[in-house]
């Protein structure tokens, strides 16, 4: 029974520091949350490209 317990309180402490992540990098403007390149990718901005000369209408 208290095994149960501690494992239902572990897996809901892991879900709402995951959640948690995801909020506070979306709220940084990041569209890609987890990819290494989220916060210079010119997929989802265009004046990124523009600025970087990159080519990024493929």
């Amino acid at each position: 029974m208290i095994a149960t317990i501690i494992a239902v309180i572990a897996l809901a402490a892991v879900i709402f520091f995951a959640v948690r992540y995801i909020v506070r990098e979306k709220k940084k403007g990041n569209k890609c949350v987890g990819c290494p390149y989220a916060g210079e990718c010119c997929k989802y901005s265009e004046l990124s490209a523009l600025i970087d000369g990159n080519d990024c209408a493929k």
